[in-house]
């Protein structure tokens, strides 16, 4: 990991309180250079846009979560346990930051609508620790996928509705105890259609 200069750590600093403050509308790199006490010349050294100092605040909070969820998928639980929880830490995260943190939900889902670079690099990350959960699992014969790549998409699409920026949005004024029951008996189909090897 790429350390950051002393003035990028600064500028990210601010940006990402700034967009907590006020949102994506009133956004600018001008009040954050201001705030951060150098001009808008220099914000640009380091982010050549509004667009790309939005996703470098995003990217920090995406790979803070990656790194929890990296934790799951190289601990030494069974399988079937870690997907689990692998499931469970995803849809929590994004859930949080939806009630704790609107606006920066605002600016993740915008990147992942509009398909951004980070948006996409986390999806092929994320993807990869739920390979490496499902192989894990097919190792040890928890799993017994007909097809391993199947099995892998199945569970990705199953999750898709409690994970999605965009689905977490639609859902946002569903009780909690009905998402949490619903995403609980996902995961317990998931978890026997793995076992058994229905696909």
């Amino acid at each position: 990991m790429v350390a950051r200069e002393p003035s990028e750590t600064r500028i990210l600093s601010v940006a990402s309180e700034h967009l907590r403050l006020h949102g994506l509308r009133r956004f600018t790199v001008v009040a954050v250079a201001e705030e951060a006490g150098m001009t808008h010349a220099n914000v640009y050294r380091y982010f050549p846009s509004r667009v790309a100092l939005v996703d470098a605040v995003v990217d920090v909070w995406l790979k803070a979560t990656e790194r929890r969820l990296a934790d799951i998928a190289d601990g030494p639980d069974p399988a079937e346990d870690k997907l689990e929880r692998l499931i469970l830490a995803l849809a929590k995260a994004n859930r949080d930051l939806l009630h704790e943190d609107p606006h920066l939900f605002a600016a993740l889902s915008q990147a992942v609508a509009k398909r951004h670079a980070i948006s996409r690099r986390n999806r092929a990350r994320v993807r990869a620790l739920f390979e490496r959960v499902i192989d894990d699992g097919i190792a040890t014969g928890a799993f017994e996928p007909r097809d391993r790549d199947r099995a892998i998409a199945f569970v990705i699409d199953a999750t898709h509705r409690f994970i999605h920026p965009a689905a977490l949005e639609l859902e946002a004024d569903v009780p909690q105890e009905s998402v949490d029951a619903r995403l609980s008996t996902l995961i317990r189909v998931a978890l026997r259609t793995l076992a058994t090897g229905v696909i």
